[in-house]
């Protein structure tokens, strides 16, 4: 493979077939975490920021702003890298360590807001100091991802067509939200193409995305403490909401047995797992993985970090999620 970009090194097409998760039935695992950024939201920079450039609405002498827990961030800080943008990127105090150096790495600006919204998590201080910096500087342009609809395109061109093309018709298929782009853009094309599949939706408890309770929340990449605009593009067949002690249980289990994957992946597993009675023995189950767990070894992987967040974890069992049908 010769490349002439780093935007080209955007793998999608790996699945992992996973039999820890379920009994009777192997899960398909769509493991997102071998582009170049190390996550799914490469797909999604990438988009936003080639429309935003064939739209004449980012040159060269602009520069480029997102509010990102981590994944998106660290891909926009490559892409506007790879193109020349200045990008800052304004994070808060959940996110990874190493991607915060990741991103500095790429020459990018990282501003962190240490202030609360009022559901208690950041995104709101997040977007009012974005809000503030644009009004600073005409020649800053902002991303979006959380009102974007090429956040949701991307996922609609690329993520969904690649789990039909491996799997013809998938009878479930487990997709987690936190922007609500992936979850967006593969309902979307599922529903339309392959109408029998049950797409089942996860999110964290304490996110807000859709109308649940505001709650405390400390691995970032799912869930939200202000609802997205573009949440209103996903469609869904049920609904999870998985507490982040569940997806620690389950992240540690597998990395037992070799698979190192993201807090976000382990709450979309976490909620296969949550839905095992129901799902028939031999079914197509693909699950989504947005990231693997290499950026998480300060966090997720940290005894120290996991017993200050949550100080009964590695004494208790793991307690099963809370399952919403809509």
């Amino acid at each position: 493979m010769v490349i002439s970009s780093p935007g080209d090194l955007v793998f999608d097409d790996v699945f992992l077939e996973l039999r820890e998760v379920l009994e009777d039935t192997p899960v398909f695992v769509k493991l997102e975490g071998f582009s170049l950024s190390g996550s799914i939201k490469v797909k999604s920079a990438l988009r936003m920021v080639e429309r935003l450039e064939l739209e004449g609405r980012l040159s060269p002498g602009n520069a480029l702003i997102e509010s990102s827990s981590g994944n998106l961030g660290l891909a926009l800080a490559m892409v506007c890298a790879s193109k020349g943008y200045p990008f800052i990127c304004v994070s808060d105090p959940n996110i990874s360590p190493q991607t915060a150096k990741l991103i500095e790495a790429y020459g990018a600006r990282l501003m962190l807001v240490n202030q609360r919204d009022r559901n208690g998590g950041f995104l709101g201080s997040r977007i009012e100091l974005i809000e503030r910096l644009l009004d600073e500087d005409p020649q800053l342009v902002w991303t979006n991802q959380y009102g974007n609809i090429n956040n949701v395109e991307a996922h609609y061109l690329s993520t969904a067509p690649a789990i039909l093309r491996q799997f013809a018709q998938p009878d479930y298929v487990f997709v987690g939200a936190g922007t609500t782009g992936t979850l967006g853009g593969v309902s979307r094309y599922l529903r339309q193409h392959s109408p029998r599949t049950r797409i089942v939706a996860v999110d964290s408890v304490g996110s807000v995305t859709f109308g649940q309770p505001s709650g405390p929340r400390h691995i970032p990449g799912l869930g939200t403490s202000q609802a997205p605009a573009i949440r209103e593009y996903s469609r869904y067949d049920q609904l999870l909401m998985v507490p982040e002690a569940q997806a620690l249980h389950m992240c540690h289990s597998l990395a037992r047995r070799g698979i190192l994957l993201g807090g976000s992946s382990g709450t979309v597993l976490a909620g296969v797992r949550q839905l095992a009675q129901q799902i028939e023995p031999g079914a197509c189950v693909v699950a989504i993985a947005p990231d693997l767990g290499d950026r998480y070894v300060d966090t997720v992987y940290n005894p120290e970090w996991v017993t200050r967040h949550y100080p009964d974890f590695y004494s208790t069992a793991p307690s099963r999620p809370a399952a919403i049908a809509v």
